[in-house]
């Protein structure tokens, strides 16, 4: 059992490092500058804002296409900063503090409705890690199996579900407990948020990285084509066959 538990760990943290980039290090920064360090609420949301600004450029530059939770946090960033200038009241300004997980948590949970998990974006490149063979293995797991699809979107449910509950508890902390104590407290119930949904996601990260494996392995027996011929229909009826038969094997795994 120990065995298979220390690789299943290994894989969810490594898929779940994009989560800890585009979110876990804003939050960790306005935390650190405000929190520890004194630092006024709007330079430290407008400081916490530049990791997400970087990383949504650098996408936009190397992929030619946009890093939606980067994105997503420079906007909290954002709101936060304008949210900030409009009110001094202390039990408001901690309040406020909520906004970062309730957009991101009401975001992502739409994202789910809707059945284009906001969350896959960040996860994908980390369990393909880039390779041809991972990458396509995601693809066609995507397109072709109802387990890694509904895996998809229990990661993002995980992730929406464990913010919004730290919402509603630093909403409900910032006006029935003293000031003092919400301007610590808030910072734990952040980290324990985070803490649940790494805990909680690997639980959907671990097993779809395991069906991505098989696929890539599958695919690499095939030759370099095999990709390429499901995808776009051609003659390979067999290797078709294969396919769902190798999809048959994964999901009773």
């Amino acid at each position: 059992m120990s065995g298979t538990t220390a690789p299943s760990v290994a894989r969810a943290g490594t898929a779940l490092r994009p989560l800890l980039i585009d979110v876990g290090v804003p939050l960790g920064t306005y935390y650190l500058l405000h929190g520890a360090f004194g630092v006024t609420v709007w330079l430290s949301l407008a400081l916490s804002g530049i990791g997400p600004a970087a990383r949504a450029a650098a996408s936009l530059v190397a992929g030619r296409r946009l890093n939606l939770l980067a994105v997503l946090m420079l906007a909290v960033s954002l709101a936060g900063i304008v949210v900030s200038f409009l009110t001094g009241d202390p039990r408001a300004v901690i309040a406020k503090d909520s906004i970062v997980s309730s957009v991101i948590s009401f975001v992502i949970l739409g994202s789910v409705i809707a059945r284009r998990p906001l969350m896959s974006a960040g996860l994908r490149p980390f369990l393909t890690k880039g390779t041809p063979e991972r990458t396509a293995a995601w693809d066609r797991l995507s397109a072709g199996s109802g387990r890694f699809r509904r895996l998809e979107l229990l990661f993002s449910t995980i992730w929406g579900l464990a913010l919004l509950a730290d919402c509603v508890a630093r909403l409900a902390g910032a006006y029935t407990l003293p000031v003092p104590t919400m301007a610590w407290l808030g910072t734990v119930m952040i980290l324990g948020a985070v803490g649940l949904g790494i805990l909680a996601g690997g639980t959907a990260a671990a097993p779809m990285q395991t069906m991505i494996e098989a696929e890539a392995a599958r695919l690499s027996r095939l030759g370099p084509g095999a990709g390429a011929s499901h995808q776009q229909g051609g003659d390979g009826q067999q290797d078709h066959r294969r396919y769902l038969d190798d999809q048959h094997r994964v999901r009773q795994a």
